[in-house]
């Protein structure tokens, strides 16, 4: 087997599995968070933002886990 047959049965295995998990969020149903990014964003006054303060935030933190 070439190199160039390694490479590309890897990178099939690796756009397969990459699928697969798209396909598992998908069914989930959940949005894709992020956090609202990290302890160096500041708002439009200038002062820092925590996640619990963030705009972009909804909802409780029990109601999202």
């Amino acid at each position: 087997m070439g190199t160039m047959a390694v490479f590309l049965l890897t990178l099939g295995a690796i756009a397969i599995v990459m699928a697969i998990m798209a396909v598992g969020v998908v069914l989930d149903g959940r949005c894709l968070r992020g956090s609202c990014g990290g302890p160096d964003v500041t708002g439009p006054d200038g002062e820092s933002l925590a996640c619990a303060t963030c705009p972009h935030r909804s909802g409780s933190p029990a109601a999202d886990g």
